[in-house]
């Protein structure tokens, strides 16, 4: 038998493809210190804030909308999705274990791909059953105190409670590009929470003219296009709006690519 022969199953079996390191990958976010914790403020996020809000109102006040207000624990899930995005990347950066990653896999952009798929994923199943569970839960407690409730073969209702799954999902992948073009967990975590609580703010304090033209465009504005039963006048369509948030999340993670090819590690 020839040495070349006996060599070649090893080399196979080592050779570096998408999906070994998106396993990887996997194996990282699902061990990292730090997303146990995280994962779980935003579940718990989802999980309790609607059915709260469900067992105190009383359904009269303005704006009262029972599919909307049960998924009202997404405004701080964001945050935890964000700032975990941010650190599936910088935390490599931080302890030096990205250079023996990127050895690895020299090729490079396979991990960044990977990292943002894998972290796409368990933010979509995770952020999927919690919102569906909160408006399961929520509705039944206005139900059951004769408040006004809603359920999922009411128009648009699917697309509300699925939806905020989507917009954390792309959200996620969106703050996973900043992590990997900062490469800083202090500025990335400032600019996710930027995008997503300072830009909407600072949005409304432009003349309205002004204003009118430019929130409806802003990331989190128009990724919630999706998660909003009935929009307002000036506010994009859900598929168009959240479109366009995707875009912005393939804009980053395409400048991200770019800059882990050029850079050191």
């Amino acid at each position: 038998m020839s040495t070349q022969s006996v060599r070649s199953p090893r080399a196979a079996r080592g050779h570096v493809t998408q999906a070994r390191v998106l396993h990887s990958e996997w194996i990282k976010i699902r061990t990292l210190r730090s997303t146990f914790f995280t994962l779980a403020f935003a579940v718990g996020a989802m999980l309790l804030f609607g059915p709260l809000v469900s067992f105190f109102t009383d359904g009269q006040g303005h704006g009262f909308q029972p599919a909307e207000w049960s998924l009202g624990g997404y405004l701080f899930a964001q945050l935890a999705v964000g700032v975990l995005g941010v650190l599936v990347v910088t935390g490599e950066y931080a302890t030096g274990m990205i250079r023996p990653t990127l050895t690895a896999v020299p090729s490079r952009l396979p991990v960044l791909w990977a990292k943002a798929a894998a972290y796409a994923a368990v933010i979509w199943v995770l952020m999927t059953a919690a919102s569906l569970t909160a408006f399961l839960l929520s509705q039944a407690i206005l139900s059951s105190r004769n408040v006004p409730s809603t359920s999922l073969s009411t128009p648009g209702v699917t697309r509300v409670v699925f939806g905020t799954a989507l917009y954390l999902t792309v959200l996620a992948v969106l703050s996973v590009g900043v992590g990997a073009l900062l490469r800083n967990t202090a500025a990335g975590i400032t600019t996710i929470l930027g995008v997503v609580l300072v830009l909407p703010i600072l949005a409304q304090t432009l003349p309205a003219a002004v204003a009118d033209n430019v929130f409806p465009y802003l990331p989190s504005t128009a990724g919630r296009t999706l998660a909003i039963l009935h929009q307002e006048s000036n506010m994009l369509a859900p598929w168009t709006g959240f479109t366009v948030f995707c875009l912005y999340a393939a804009v980053v993670l395409a400048g991200a690519a770019v800059a882990l090819k050029r850079r050191d590690a």
